[in-house]
């Protein structure tokens, strides 16, 4: 991996991350484009650059990471388990259902079910706009709706983000859980990977990690805070259709 495709990658990373859009689709596709072997290098920019996102997150919302906040973190924690759990269990199974074919069939399937749900989603006065005024019951329900994200190309923040406006959440809230969801969630795959793969980290690659770390940090941070603006005043039907279409492209591209 080069620098040029350091950044490509980086870019892509931090600005698909947080969206209902799939980011490991979206990495899958970019790599194969840019021609980017599965090498230990690769390994080791994957794990860097995800490390960037959940630091993002921390820089972005900053005031929720601290003591004070213990409540919140408890129901987060809440959320957590489902995907945790079933994420070790079966970790192996998950990883046979990476193909482009999965990925660009669940890319259209998830932006019908993103337009459908749009379609009946009605925001009441009584739904929550606070995250911290979410009850253990909705994070739980939240958490079991973050399991479809372990199918490549559905989208862990897709899944939670329709998952919290269903149980209760408004748009902007349920952007906002899903970024906080991610820090646990990221934490421990990082954590997970960086255990299995500790050795592939060395100076030989650290200009190209380094690189790509900035790049997709910067670039997750900005995509997080436009992207609570954008929901202030728009729906997620845009994301819908740009599901569909990019699945599609994808099944014409690949067939």
């Amino acid at each position: 991996m080069d620098i040029l495709q350091s950044i490509i990658m980086g870019i892509v990373e931090g600005f698909t991350e947080f969206f209902p859009v799939s980011s490991t689709g979206h990495m899958i596709v970019t790599a194969d484009f840019l021609g980017i072997k599965q090498d230990t290098v690769t390994k080791a920019y994957e794990i860097i650059i995800q490390f960037a996102a959940i630091m993002a997150v921390v820089l972005a919302y900053k005031e929720k990471f601290t003591l004070k906040k213990i409540e919140l973190w408890k129901k987060l924690a809440v959320a957590f388990l489902p995907i945790g759990i079933v994420g070790f269990l079966f970790a192996k199974q998950i990883k046979t259902l990476f193909s482009v074919e999965i990925v660009a069939t669940m890319f259209i399937v998830g932006g019908v079910i993103f337009l459908i749900a749009e379609k009946y989603y009605k925001p009441k006065e009584h739904f929550i706009n606070d995250v911290e005024k979410v009850s253990y019951k909705q994070a739980f329900l939240i958490g079991l709706a973050q399991l479809a994200g372990l199918v490549p190309g559905t989208s862990r923040a897709g899944s939670t983000i329709l998952g919290a406006m269903f149980v209760g959440l408004t748009r902007k809230a349920s952007a906002e859980f899903s970024f906080l969801l991610a820090f646990p969630v990221m934490s421990a795959a990082t954590g997970y990977s960086i255990v299995k793969n500790y050795n592939e980290f060395n100076v030989d690659n650290l200009i190209v990690l380094g690189v790509g770390f900035v790049v997709a940090f910067i670039t997750a941070y900005f995509t997080i805070k436009l992207f609570v603006r954008f929901l202030q005043n728009y729906t997620f039907v845009s994301f819908g259709i740009y599901r569909i279409f990019f699945g599609v492209a994808l099944l014409a591209y690949y067939a």
